[in-house]
């Protein structure tokens, strides 16, 4: 068997299975685990797939350009962020994390409410800055020009002081088994110190980041308040609600 002929196998296989293991997949094609190993890597490399011990998991789709992402699965989002609305109560304490989704949530804040709004995201601000029923807090550090947000030592240092009510995360990567997953070592490190921060934590996922995997770990399942997602019915999520994450 040709390389490329068993590197679409591999894929066909994930694409089937949702995930790659080592062992399984050298035994079918019948050549040795380094041969897979190299293969998973140089797919990996290409981004067709997301290397993980032992084996493979689909790659996270979606654009990763802001603007490009603020577009993408728009109506999704809106669909999303009304149901946050709908956990908030007035008075609270909140953190929206960078991605997307948490935009849309500001997005429909409603008015005279007085929550306090604690972000790390330059398009939240800019969004939020002249509403004075809001007392606004932004976590400076470092430019991640890619998303428009702050991470780093100062920013992720700035939720140790903070007690929030609920923490809105954006949703890279969502997978049964390992939980929330992300491409940017500090950006991961920053959600987790959102999460720390926080007595309620709630992701929002569009149902194209299930069961996919990046590089980075945020957390497992069993830290998430919630996950909210515009199709809660559907067929991928079953799993999800089996193993007791609670699906809005």
């Amino acid at each position: 068997m040709l390389k490329v002929e068993r590197q679409q196998q591999i894929l066909d296989w994930l694409q089937k299975e949702k995930k790659v293991l080592l062992s399984e997949i050298s035994s079918a094609l019948k050549v040795s685990e380094d041969t897979i190993r190299r293969d998973i890597k140089e797919l990996s490399a290409k981004r067709l797939l997301q290397e993980v011990r032992g084996g493979a998991v689909p790659q996270s789709p979606g654009p990763r350009d802001l603007k490009e992402r603020t577009l993408f699965a728009s109506q999704d989002k809106k669909t999303m962020a009304r149901k946050a609305i709908k956990l908030l109560q007035k008075g609270q304490v909140i953190i929206l994390d960078g991605g997307t989704s948490t935009l849309a949530i500001a997005v429909q804040i409603p008015r005279d409410w007085n929550l306090t709004v604690i972000t790390n995201s330059f398009p939240v601000v800019n969004l939020l800055e002249d509403r004075n029923d809001i007392e606004l807090f932004f976590a400076g550090g470092r430019l991640f020009r890619e998303s428009f947000l702050t991470t780093g030592h100062d920013a992720t240092g700035f939720f140790q002081n903070i007690r929030a009510d609920i923490c809105f995360l954006g949703v890279s990567s969502i997978d049964l088994n390992l939980g929330l997953t992300g491409h940017h070592y500090d950006e991961c490190a920053l959600k987790k110190a959102m999460i720390k921060s926080s007595n309620q934590v709630v992701a929002l996922s569009t149902p194209e980041k299930l069961n996919t995997t990046e590089a980075f770990h945020i957390c497992p399942l069993q830290a998430l308040t919630g996950l909210i997602t515009p199709k809660p019915d559907i067929e991928l999520l079953a799993p999800y609600k089996k193993a007791g994450v609670n699906v809005i």
